[in-house]
């Protein structure tokens, strides 16, 4: 961003609240704060296995947990059920949370859970394909570039323990 959305003045670096931020050079006030864009993203267990999904866009073997944003007046507990829906052509029955966790690459917080479903899974267009794995099975899986994955599952396995 490199001008004000509120007068088309230059931006440029301004120290706020200890932090440098791009402001505008004018009277305006305006301050681009930059802040994360929360994100909803499910481990989810069906039939006693973890599923694994890959984007259409992602490189071959890159799997990991499903997610999508949250969307107005939605709780991320409501949206992961309905990413779960819609990405999966699943339901949810119940959501228990992991953590949560910056992706700065994106400048997202990614707010996890587990996620218990049913159903007979159905890829969005979104999907490209999935996997399900057991517990020993997850333990072990490299996320490889999608170390959020790694983070997600290891803290999940390590409540369970």
């Amino acid at each position: 961003m490199k001008f004000c959305p509120q007068c088309s003045h230059q931006l440029s670096p301004k120290v706020l609240d200890e932090q440098t931020r791009l402001a505008c050079t004018e009277q305006c006030g305006f301050v681009f704060w930059n802040n994360p864009i929360p994100v909803a993203a499910g481990l989810i267990l069906i039939d006693g296995k973890y599923l694994l999904a890959r984007n259409q866009e992602w490189p071959s073997g890159f799997f990991s947990l499903i997610s999508g944003f949250i969307e107005a007046n939605e709780t991320p507990e409501m949206a992961i059920k309905r990413e779960t829906k819609e990405e999966l052509g699943i339901n949810a029955l119940s959501v228990e949370f992991i953590g949560h966790y910056p992706f700065k690459p994106m400048n997202q917080l990614m707010i996890t859970y587990v996620v218990k479903a049913e159903g007979e899974i159905k890829l969005s267009d979104e999907l490209a394909e999935y996997q399900l794995l057991d517990e020993s099975e997850l333990a072990v899986y490299d996320f490889g570039a999608l170390k959020l994955g790694k983070l997600v599952v290891d803290k999940w396995l390590g409540q369970k323990a």
